[in-house]
């Protein structure tokens, strides 16, 4: 009597597991046989349509091969209308072919010259006529009805050595046998179908068995601990996590969500409706279903993911991943800065190897006296060199750029000349590092590009580089002596994909162009062939950070 009375009592009704184990069961048999069903039907569809496709690709493909047969296309191919050598070479295709019931022949007077049915050769052609003008190609295949009854019928237009229409092929299926191949087709499927509900069905009952088993120790309080955990995760992340359903209802915001999204931090999210909140976060997401990263909004330190939840291609929810654009433009700085670093590092290190060999080759031609005034010379000038970067640029990465850069004109022969005056600091206009190191860059390798398009080593190659900022403008220019652009190339260099340098180029100062122009800033350029080029680029106190 008591335990009759555990399953009667209490806030709510507790269900049986047998009764769990046969909903299971019979919720797993409907959608078992409805999925088989459904697989078993499209399967047929797609496949009758499949074989018709490939089936009408066949005859065409079969008659256009006969069509273009040179014992058709020869000027005389039609005098003998008892060819013998023509009747047994089609003969022979026909035996080969098991799926074309019928070949005809027929000339520009409507004559058979060849009839898989020899009975019919001769005789006068009196079906429909093809109609090559309004199809492509000079062949086609449509649903006809012949001697031999329905059918399937692909025509191919004969034209001889001169060019001239000479008469049509006929390749031919009959519908009866088209349909005798659909039955067999279809019974195949049906009994793949049946099969395979008999095994879906087995494997539903040993899986309702092990439901049953595996719930005798699953309490609710299991999935209560389950929620608990996935909160305090959730919590613990820097990220804001913004959950909403496909009514754009808030199903969970985290604490870091809240405070970046409101004013209040002790306020609630969840439950609103996402159109609420002052920033368009998900609403477009759940209506087109597109995932986006790193999105901006209003609010100028946030940095949005957004990610649609489907299911069959139906949106039932998104959630929005949402970042510190601090600390997320702080990473990127800092990784920016270790790469151009370590290219800095590398470019100087080829190039140190190289004086290397200089001062090893004086030391065994035993002048001692000249390695010691090089090994004082290089060390002065890269001294000189990486002390002049570092005074002028006080942003690590851009500095470490021009390091590298200069190394590697060392390499191409170039003179990399950094302007007096030179100056820039963060403090004076705070432009993000990464796109000042991808223009910089840009300009100075289209620069060295320019300088080393020809062999004429005894031309002075120099590439004079400046940066300058106060408080609310940065000005950077970039010079150089090679080969200069012609005039009728200056208007199309910063449209993408194009360049006088061959395919796969062209896309360096269009990204150039784009990313000054996001950040509010405008490019100038100035050429004279055979002088050199000249780009300018300012950014102003007005610039608009869009970053």
């Amino acid at each position: 009597m008591k335990k009759q009375k555990q399953h009667t009592t209490g806030d709510k009704p507790r269900i049986s597991l047998k009764s769990i184990q046969q909903l299971f069961f019979r919720t797993q048999l409907v959608l078992i046989i409805s999925l088989a069903l459904m697989l078993g039907i499209a399967g047929t569809l797609i496949n009758l349509q499949f074989e018709k496709e490939k089936r009408d690709q066949n005859l065409q493909n079969i008659a256009e091969a006969i069509a273009r047969s040179p014992m058709l296309v020869r000027d005389d191919s039609f005098d003998d209308m008892a060819d013998i050598v023509l009747s047994e070479y089609l003969d022979t295709l026909k035996e080969t072919l098991d799926a074309i019931d019928v070949i005809s022949v027929v000339n520009t007077d409507n004559i058979r010259i060849y009839h898989s049915n020899h009975a019919l050769v001769g005789t006068e052609y009196t079906g429909n006529l093809p109609e090559f003008a309004r199809q492509s190609g000079g062949y086609y295949t449509v649903d006809e009805t012949g001697p031999s009854g329905s059918q399937r019928r692909a025509y191919a237009a004969i034209y001889n050595e001169n060019g001239d229409y000479a008469g049509f092929v006929m390749a031919i299926m009959l519908t009866k046998n088209i349909q005798l191949e659909t039955i067999q087709m279809f019974f195949i499927f049906l009994l793949i179908t049946i099969v395979a509900i008999l095994i879906e069905l087995i494997i539903a009952t040993e899986l309702s068995v092990k439901v049953k088993k595996s719930l005798l120790g699953y309490e609710p309080d299991v999935f209560t601990a389950m929620y608990k955990m996935r909160d305090n995760i959730l919590e613990t992340l820097k990220e804001g996590i913004l959950a909403v359903d496909e009514y754009g209802f808030i199903q969970f915001a985290n604490e870091a969500a809240v405070h970046m999204l409101c004013t209040d931090p002790q306020a609630s999210l969840a439950g609103q409706h996402i159109d609420s909140l002052a920033d368009p976060i998900l609403s477009n997401t759940l209506k087109n279903g597109n995932r986006e990263f790193n999105v901006s909004l209003s609010k100028a330190d946030i940095l949005l993911d957004r990610v649609p939840i489907q299911e069959e291609a139906h949106s039932v929810g998104a959630i929005a991943i949402l970042h510190n654009r601090a600390e997320y433009t702080k990473l990127m700085e800092d990784l920016s800065g270790t790469r151009y670093l370590v290219d800095s590092m590398r470019a100087n290190n080829h190039d140190f190897t190289n004086k290397l060999h200089v001062i090893l080759g004086l030391i065994q031609m035993q002048m001692y006296d000249d390695a010691t005034a090089y090994i004082q010379n290089i060390s002065m000038v890269q001294r000189e060199n990486i002390s002049r970067v570092m005074n002028a640029v006080s942003e690590p990465s851009v500095a470490a750029l021009l390091i590298g850069k200069i190394a590697r004109a060392s390499e191409l022969n170039v003179t990399f000349i950094l302007r007096e005056s030179s100056y820039y600091s963060p403090a004076d206009m705070n432009l993000p590092s990464e796109m000042l190191i991808t223009v910089i860059g840009n300009l100075l390798d289209n620069a060295f590009d320019a300088m080393n398009e020809d062999s004429d080593y005894q031309t002075r190659k120099e590439l004079m580089f400046g940066i300058y900022s106060r408080p609310g403008a940065v000005l950077i220019t970039v010079d150089d002596t090679g080969s200069g652009i012609k005039k009728e190339d200056l208007n199309f260099i910063f449209e993408n994909g194009y360049s006088t340098k061959g395919e796969g180029r062209g896309t360096g100062l269009y990204q150039v162009r784009s990313m000054v122009k996001n950040f509010g800033g405008s490019i100038t350029v100035e050429s004279q062939e055979d002088v050199g080029t000249s780009f300018s680029i300012t950014f102003t106190k007005e610039t608009k950070m869009e970053g």
